[in-house]
């Protein structure tokens, strides 16, 4: 067990950097300060922005939305400054297994290090599949459609409804059409094979990580000022669309249930803007 919780000594750790810095397998330092910001505003406004705002805003805290995000600015402040802290004490790469490492000793460190893997991993598909979406739904505005076969994930069952397009025929749906009387048997059924768009986007952001880093952080800051730029224009458009009679009430009453509205739902929403 004392083996599992050894931790590196911070002497050791200065000594692994500096052999990091002149050796031959030493990581290329080409990111600059305008760089490393954009990668931290694009980490920051992630896809979430764009699509759970809303969701959280109609099913758990209403107009005090506004909260959830301050709740939420705040805890990420908190996180960012325990980074910069430890970033600043252990300037090496590793991130929070090296941190864990030093701190807390190599088992929980191996921990941290898989969920980082995890984190990572799910994090990129979910992101991949809403891009996918609205790929998909962006090229069908302009007459381009992509079967419903090449749009989701393996053996997930696609119903064609007449007033939504196809969509994923889930059990809820299915009681929800049959409460209404409607046969799904004449309704156009498909079983998809692959959601194309997400395995296209996956492939061409690996290949571009795979070229170069200076390579990445050029699209990086591309990305990054197209999605600041949808925030600006929204919030100077939609500023105009106000309607102060939707603020009330600010904090809707809760239904009874932890996290649909009251604060119980403020403080889910920013959980859910937190995670966005």
């Amino acid at each position: 067990m004392k083996g599992l919780l050894a931790r590196k000594p911070m002497a050791k750790l200065l000594e692994d950097i500096e052999a990091e810095e002149v050796g031959k397998h030493s990581l290329s330092r080409v990111l600059g300060p305008w760089n490393l910001i954009s990668l931290g505003v694009g980490g920051i406004i992630g896809a979430g922005i764009f699509v759970l705002t809303g969701q959280a805003a109609a099913h758990y805290a209403g107009p005090a939305i506004v909260l959830s995000f301050i709740f939420s600015a705040i805890s990420c402040a908190l996180a960012g400054l325990c980074y910069a802290e430890f970033a600043s004490m252990i300037p090496r790469a590793g991130s929070a297994y090296t941190y864990a490492y030093a701190t807390m000793g190599e088992f929980f460190a191996w921990i941290i290090g898989w969920d980082l893997v995890l984190e990572y991993l799910f994090g990129a598909s979910t992101v991949a599949v809403g891009w996918s979406g609205y790929v998909v739904s962006f090229l069908r505005d302009f007459g381009i459609t992509i079967p419903p076969q090449l749009t989701s994930a393996t053996g997930t069952p696609m119903i064609c409804l007449p007033d939504a397009g196809w969509v994923h025929l889930t059990e809820a749906l299915r009681n929800q059409l049959c409460g209404k009387g409607i046969d799904l048997s004449t309704l156009p059924q498909v079983t998809a094979v692959i959601n194309l768009p997400a395995v296209l986007i996956v492939g061409l952001i690996s290949y571009l990580l795979v070229v170069g880093i200076k390579e990445s952080a050029h699209f990086n800051n591309i990305i990054v000022l197209v999605k600041v730029s949808v925030i600006l224009l929204l919030i100077a458009f939609g500023f105009f669309f106000v309607k102060l009679e939707n603020w009330t009430p600010f904090l809707p009453s809760n239904t009874g249930d932890f996290g649909s509205f009251g604060w119980s739902g403020v403080l889910r929403g920013a959980g859910v803007l937190f995670f966005a």
